[in-house]
């Protein structure tokens, strides 16, 4: 807890660090947006004036208003995103972890694109000094080692993104205050006239929309580091990036002024209005930020499908953590999935104004999806209902405009993270239902009928002795109950006579970090049941935990695991352990919808690449026995058999 205090101090270390961490997205930004709103338009006063007033008021209204002053409120224990926020208020309604997953996805979709649109708009920054580079080989060389270091931890290069990025921030905001001071007249933008006139007046006000909204983008990225930084550093942060961005835009907005009447023909605004002797470097700190926005994105999808993981919407998968920084961690199969997704989006686009149509439609459903989730929190803090209101009026009809502005990118490269999109929502949803079929059919007995036989079968010498602790992993909620196949594996599959039972519950809780145990004694000295409250970001290593309850348990001499073996008793030598897990195979059953049953052979397909049960609780597998059990999804079905006598000789 008092590390989480520290966390929301107010310090220039958390301003620093909440610069090179969450800023990367949005930051990167003034590279392509402004590229985007004119696209083939001749250059126009009214585009120049109504482009940075939507600026303006986008980044007012959207990222500062709603991210910054009331979503980053719906902090669950100090920790933010999406799957953080439906932690908060999933008790409310089952239907809510359809707007989460659908966030979700699309926030992972997001981590394919952004990489690619990002560094391509910097690296094609080098095409002033050489107009025939080839930017695809150079793009992909840079993605490729982002992506191959992920393995090896990034905290040692974190600790210069701060500085980097403040440096990027100092260079836009300079470049931009250049430019303002040869024409002021340009700060009259402001004012949201120009952005109705823009949209009212002009008929392909839909695709404009669609280009502006690529200055939000990082908005839910902000939300999501809300844990690394803490919600003052980040309002403070946000005060000098916010001020450099627009400081920058209208900068770029006065070199355009000086342009009227011309087309673009592939210039970038954010480097023409670079003096010549600077544009190598600025090129060179462009790239920096660029990979440093890359590299945030691909950590917070790491982060995501962890938290997807322990909440049962995504297969178990393996997660490594390459230091002891917090937060710190590498998804090996979602590494190269985003990379081939990122070689894949470089390929087929080629340019960055190519991506910037594939961009954004993703991020505006992943805002939508927020603001049904915050307007859920809002109402369970008790928020007057008229306030609720305005924000869902508001911000609703705010993201679904742009959510229209995206649309017409469909067919232009919005159908790629669409596609991307669904093929998560396809996994996860599956996964969850799967879960949720499944445990509609497991049978639970009351546990208590079974204490006299299992105490029994303890000390039944005529049994051969199994294990000496035998420990089975239980889904039942209640420590009244157990599922009968457990009993059946005691009793009848093989009797497994033990001198100690132990019956092991994990718990998923709300808040992000818990990690507490009970301990209930249902046979003294013979049958214990531990229930863990682990939190949605603590890693379940069962066999770590297990080990460190069962030392504190003998410390306090509750439970002797001393073996009962004469030999080995009168040394003092510690009893065997094993564990046994039960894998539920899953049978046809005509009782299925069609869908269920597609959703159960999806499940299974899924199976076969995810962690199995015994490696996704980090069990050692020497220990560990594995017994298939089939789960009867079907009533006995009624069978009509007729004998017939053998004819005697």
């Amino acid at each position: 807890m008092s590390s989480q205090n520290n966390l929301n101090k107010l310090t220039a270390a958390g301003v620093l660090i909440s610069l090179g961490i969450i800023y990367g997205d949005i930051g990167t930004s003034p590279l392509y947006v402004f590229k985007a709103i004119i696209g083939d338009h001749v250059i126009s006063k009214d585009l120049i004036l109504g482009g940075l007033s939507c600026i303006f008021w986008t980044l007012t209204l959207q990222t500062t208003i709603k991210y910054v002053l009331i979503t980053l409120k719906a902090d669950n224990k100090g920790e933010g995103g999406i799957f953080s926020l439906y932690s908060l208020v999933k008790r409310k309604a089952k239907w809510l972890i359809i707007p989460a997953i659908i966030g979700g996805c699309a926030l992972l979709a997001d981590g394919i694109i952004t990489p690619p649109i990002t560094i391509s708009a910097a690296i094609e920054g080098l095409e002033i000094f050489y107009p025939d580079l080839q930017t695809i080989p150079i793009v992909i060389i840079i993605i490729s080692i982002l992506f191959i270091i992920q393995q090896f931890g990034t905290s040692l290069v974190g600790k210069a993104f701060g500085p980097i990025m403040f440096i990027w921030f100092t260079m836009m905001g300079v470049l931009g205050v250049s430019y303002i001071l040869q024409n002021p007249f340009i700060l009259k933008a402001v004012n949201p006239y120009y952005a109705f006139h823009l949209l009212t007046a002009n008929p392909g006000a839909l695709s404009i929309l669609g280009a502006v909204f690529l200055c939000t983008t990082g908005a839910e990225a902000l939300y999501s580091d809300l844990g690394h930084c803490g919600r003052k550093n980040i309002r403070i942060s946000w005060i000098y990036v916010k001020s450099c961005l627009l400081l920058n835009y209208f900068g770029q907005g006065v070199y355009l002024w000086n342009i009227q009447n011309e087309m673009l023909d592939g210039r970038n605004p954010f480097y023409r209005m670079m003096p010549d002797w600077f544009l190598i470097f600025g090129i060179s700190i462009a790239t920096a930020a660029a990979v440093i926005a890359s590299q945030a994105l691909i950590s917070g999808s790491f982060t995501l499908i962890s938290e997807a993981v322990r909440l049962n919407i995504w297969p178990k998968v393996k997660i490594n953590y390459p230091s002891n920084e917090k937060g710190q961690l590498y998804v090996p199969s979602m590494n190269w999935l985003l990379w081939v997704g990122c070689i894949v989006v470089v390929l087929y686009f080629q340019r960055s104004e190519n991506m910037e149509a594939a961009y954004g439609l993703s991020i505006t459903i992943a805002m939508l999806m927020t603001t049904i989730l915050v307007s859920v929190y809002l109402k369970k803090r008790k928020y007057p209902n008229y306030l609720i209101a305005i924000f869902i009026i508001v911000y609703g009809a705010i993201e679904s405009v742009f959510f229209a502005g995206n649309i017409v990118k469909f067919l232009h490269g919005g159908w790629f993270t669409v596609l991307l999109g669904f093929i998560l929502f396809s996994v996860m949803w599956s996964w969850y239902t799967a879960r949720k079929i499944k445990n509609r059919y497991l049978k639970f007995v009351e546990i208590e009928q079974y204490y006299d036989i299992i105490k029994e079968l303890s000390e039944d010498e005529s049994v051969p002795k199994y294990a000496s602790q035998l420990v089975y992993l239980t889904s039942a909620n209640f420590s009244s109950e157990i599922e009968s196949k457990i009993i059946y594996s005691i009793l009848q599959k093989k009797p497994k006579r033990a001198d100690v039972y132990w019956l092991v519950h994990v718990d998923v809780v709300d808040e992000p970090y818990r990690c507490d145990y009970k301990i209930d004694p249902l046979i003294e000295g013979k049958l214990i049941r531990i229930d863990f409250k682990l939190g949605f970001r603590i890693e379940q290593k069962i066999s770590v935990l297990f080990r460190k309850v069962v030392e504190d348990l003998v410390q306090n001499n509750e439970v002797d695991i001393t073996s009962r073996y004469a030999s080995l008793n009168k040394h003092n030598i510690v009893g065997d352990f094993r564990f046994v897990v039960l894998e539920k195979i899953l049978s046809g059953s005509s009782n299925l919808s069609f869908w269920e049953k597609i959703t159960l052979d999806f499940y299974v397909i899924l199976k076969h690449f995810s962690l199995s049960e015994e490696k996704g609780f980090g069990l050692d597998l020497s220990f560990v026995t594995l017994e298939k059990v089939p789960l009867m999804v079907t009533d006995n079905e009624k069978v009509v058999l007729t004998r017939i006598e053998a004819q005697k000789q």
